[in-house]
């Protein structure tokens, strides 16, 4: 192993970060460079991302972090600009929290069919999944008269080096990306009346995209690479296994849920459960749920005025009665942002629970119902591909939470190995590295560097199993 200097672009829901890598023999240390606010806008009836400021936040971060020997870009999925003949943007992308897209996933299934979006995509139902997206910007005079269509990184990535392409785990969100045979899903397309030519050809993690154009002012004019551009997709690469009988929780705005194989699950128990199947780094597959996440507690804060000490609102919360009150955090009620603690309280009252009396019940409704369907996911991914665990990973903000991750290992009855924190900058940046030739070898190789330079807090399961069980019977209604 020789010596580096990487950056990762990593950008979330609520910010982005510039974060600097320093890999080398028995060394692996991140340093937060920049940080900039992710703030939606909304324009008229529509909500946009200000990808503009995030791209100066970028650049902002880039410069900072001196010379580097590469740049990778992660961030959400789904979500799209549009480009003109010229390359020209053609108006802030769509948040996928818009309503723009209420009712149409039912509208494009009976077109289509259920089975065949399934079977040919592997991608669960989400009402925000691009090809809904689409479908509901269908004769709007920005998509008649687009020539390209750039998922969230790979946009980022055209406007540092000028290459149009669409790396492959983000490409696999969209529903309209062919699982089996790692293509677009053209027939699919063209039934959805979609132009297949406003898809840019794909290109697999580790593939070195062009320098960074020199009129950007970037040190030392480093290599932008593909990496795990879906921040899961890093973020599990970042997951310190040692072998493959683990489950993970990427744990922030939403938990995504799941384990990692070697191939797909089509079947139509799978699809019932609305499990996804989405390619991973060195042709896995991410086979998860997406559980709603700590956006329910993000946005209760946000609600109190972001004012409450939040390490504090945990200890007391810890000290409330455990299973009160839970509701099930994937109603498509939490999703849309807004009073999060009065539409808690709405769906307590909706199913016979009582209401959180102030802040502290709110919270532990909310982790006990996250760990509930933790302990869900976690199963029915073990039942549905035969894959069995003996630990679960929680990486990414949620492994900060210390009653979330003893909580979910209550629920799941299996140890809980917490950390790292930054598991998707980390797997951003072994990518890269492996790309550079300062690191080799297979996952398996990767995660090894991760357990031998990163802090894992382990939680054994405690509690009652009878109680737990009593619990999810509630949340399920």
């Amino acid at each position: 192993m020789s010596s580096a200097h990487l950056a990762a672009v990593d950008l979330g829901a609520s910010s982005g970060r510039v974060m600097l890598a320093r890999i080398g023999p028995g060394r692996l240390e991140l340093t937060e460079v920049h940080r900039f606010p992710n703030e939606p806008v909304r324009a008229g009836d529509t909500l946009h991302w200000d990808i503009l400021a995030l791209y100066r936040g970028i650049l902002d971060g880039l410069r900072a972090a001196g010379p580097v020997t590469s740049i990778g870009v992660d961030s959400w999925a789904v979500d799209y600009g549009l480009l003109d003949a010229s390359g020209a943007l053609l108006g802030n992308p769509v948040h996928y929290r818009d309503g723009r897209t209420d009712g149409v996933a039912g509208q494009v299934a009976i077109q289509l069919g259920e089975e065949r979006l399934y079977t040919t995509t592997g991608l669960q139902q989400l009402p925000f999944n691009t090809l809904y997206q689409l479908a509901a910007a269908a004769g709007t005079p920005q998509l008649d008269i687009a020539h390209r269509l750039l998922l969230i990184p790979d946009l980022i990535t055209y406007w540092l080096t000028g290459q149009l392409g669409a790396e492959i785990t983000n490409a696999s969100t969209t529903q309209l990306y062919d699982l089996r045979r790692r293509t677009w899903a053209t027939g699919l397309m063209a039934d959805a009346g979609i132009r297949d030519d406003l898809f840019p050809p794909l290109r697999e993690p580790g593939t070195r995209i062009g320098p960074v154009r020199p009129d950007l002012g970037v040190p030392g004019s480093p290599e932008v690479v593909a990496v795990g551009s879906h921040d899961t997709a890093s973020a599990v690469v970042g997951v310190p296994a040692a072998g493959d009988r683990f489950a993970y929780i990427s744990c922030g705005t939403w938990s995504l849920v799941g384990v990692e194989l070697d191939a797909p699950v089509l079947t139509e128990a799978s699809r019932q459960a609305n499990f996804t199947n989405e390619s991973g780094v060195d042709g896995t597959i991410r086979y998860l749920r997406n559980v709603m996440g700590l956006w329910l507690l993000q946005e209760s804060l946000r609600t109190w005025g972001n004012h409450p000490d939040l390490p504090d609102l945990l200890r007391r919360a810890a000290r409330q009665p455990a299973f009160r009150s839970v509701v099930d955090p994937d109603d498509p009620v939490f999703l849309p942002p807004g009073d999060m603690p009065a539409r808690i309280a709405d769906a307590c009252r909706r199913a016979g629970e009582p209401v959180p009396a102030g802040p502290a019940a709110t919270v532990r409704c909310i982790i006990d119902s996250l760990a509930l369907a933790h302990r869900r996911a976690v199963r029915e991914a073990q039942q549905l591909s035969g894959r069995h665990v003996d630990a679960v990973h929680v990486v990414g903000g949620g492994a900060r939470n210390e009653l979330l991750c003893q909580l979910t290992a209550d629920a799941c009855g299996l140890p809980v190995l917490a950390g790292p924190v930054e598991a998707t900058a980390l797997g951003n940046i072994l990518i890269q590295a492996r790309a550079a030739g300062v690191v080799d070898g297979d996952l398996t190789a990767l995660r090894a560097v991760l357990r031998q330079t990163q802090h894992i807090v382990r939680y054994k399961p405690r509690g009652d199993e009878a109680a737990w069980g009593a619990a999810e019977t509630r949340m399920r209604g």
